[in-house]
């Protein structure tokens, strides 16, 4: 058998992926309520089947209205958690570490689901008032969100650290904050869009305090021998004025002191019309520096599509993890494609073993 480091199993805390490819969270926007269904189910394990080492479910709301849409996944009461529990069960015994991606989508939130054109929802529609660190729209046309109150701010760290504890309860494995994409904890973290001039906004100290409470009490409410992952945007893409890469070094130093044993290097989403040089493998310098400066793992993603490609940003250390979307989107059984390219013997599961006779 080939050694290869995307087939190498990865212990972070107590936990071994046997291989190091992630299912990153994808929206799916076919919740009920914020109660997973059977989309969910066979989505999921589709791709615990199809052999990715971890699963990370999508960006799943702390509360109501922190989801994007009325059909994004939420974690809050246990109606939610108990329909969680078969599938994580699934994931779990296909082999797949299960993980859930936490999240609030600050004033990107009441929005109308992907396949609709993603733009607010209107009132008659079932809009809510988006929140966020300032009354700052995101966009021409979207509404103007309500500026939170250090009170408030305090019940949203409360919010991350119950859905951390449902989640628990509902067998999931690891959490993955989410601070990308232009949702409430980037939106914090940005000078783009946090113009506070209390102890949450100004300097970076400020700016990171609110995702840094976040990231402390979830911490310490989940499991010490269980790992958290962050999902940072590493850049806004602006030339001026926005977040970048020098605070992310920064922030993901103060993260590894909180304990977070992973950044997923992501980019963008914070400025509606930033102009992103989206190519094959866009984002991984960022996870390589990132890696270097703030001595913390990362993983890679954005563009990442074949089996040489990964091995490769593995192989000569620019990340740790390979976190695909798109490319499992459109073939669950990558991975095991993957391994039967760069020469690696891995097991198909047992009522598929006849593609190998």
């Amino acid at each position: 058998m080939n050694q290869t480091r995307l087939f190498s199993p990865i212990k972070i805390r107590s936990l071994e992926l046997k291989n190091r490819i992630a299912v990153s969270p994808m929206c799916m926007y076919s919740a009920d309520n914020g109660v997973p269904n059977a989309w969910h189910q066979v989505h999921l394990g589709s791709r615990a089947v199809g052999g990715a080492g971890l699963i990370i479910v999508e960006a799943t709301g702390v509360r109501p209205e922190g989801r994007i849409s009325l059909g994004c996944l939420g974690l809050w009461n246990e109606e939610q958690m108990n329909a969680f529990k078969p599938i994580v069960q699934f994931m779990k015994d296909h082999g797949s570490v299960a993980g859930i991606q936490l999240a609030h989508a600050g004033r990107k939130a009441s929005t109308q689901v992907a396949w609709k054109g993603g733009k607010p929802l209107a009132s008659n529609e079932g809009a809510w008032l988006p929140v966020g660190p300032s009354a700052l729209p995101f966009d021409n046309g979207w509404p103007t969100p309500h500026e939170l109150t250090p009170k408030e701010i305090q019940g949203l760290v409360a919010d991350f650290v119950s859905s951390a504890q449902l989640a628990q309860n509902a067998g999931f494995q690891l959490l993955e904050l989410h601070m990308a994409h232009g949702y409430l904890m980037h939106e914090f973290l940005s000078p783009h869009s946090n113009k506070r001039t209390d102890e949450y906004g100004g300097c970076l100290a400020n700016r990171m305090r609110f995702p840094l409470e976040v990231a402390a009490a979830v911490r310490n409410a989940w499991p010490k021998e269980l790992p958290i992952f962050a999902r940072i945007s590493a850049t806004d893409w602006l030339e001026n004025g926005g977040w970048d890469l020098e605070q992310s070094i920064e922030f993901a130093k103060e993260l590894k002191k909180i304990g977070i044993d992973l950044i997923d290097c992501s980019t963008g989403g914070n400025v509606a019309h930033a102009k992103i040089p989206v190519g094959p493998g866009y984002q991984v310098p960022f996870a390589e520096v990132i890696r270097n400066e703030a001595a913390i793992p990362t993983g890679a993603v954005g563009k990442i599509t074949s089996p040489e490609q990964a091995e490769e940003i593995l192989q000569s250390g620019k990340a740790d993890l390979i976190l695909m979307a798109r490319e499992l989107l459109r073939n669950p059984y990558w991975p095991l494609h993957a391994a039967k390219k760069l020469g690696v013997d891995v097991t198909w599961p047992l009522q598929y073993g006849r593609v190998n006779t």
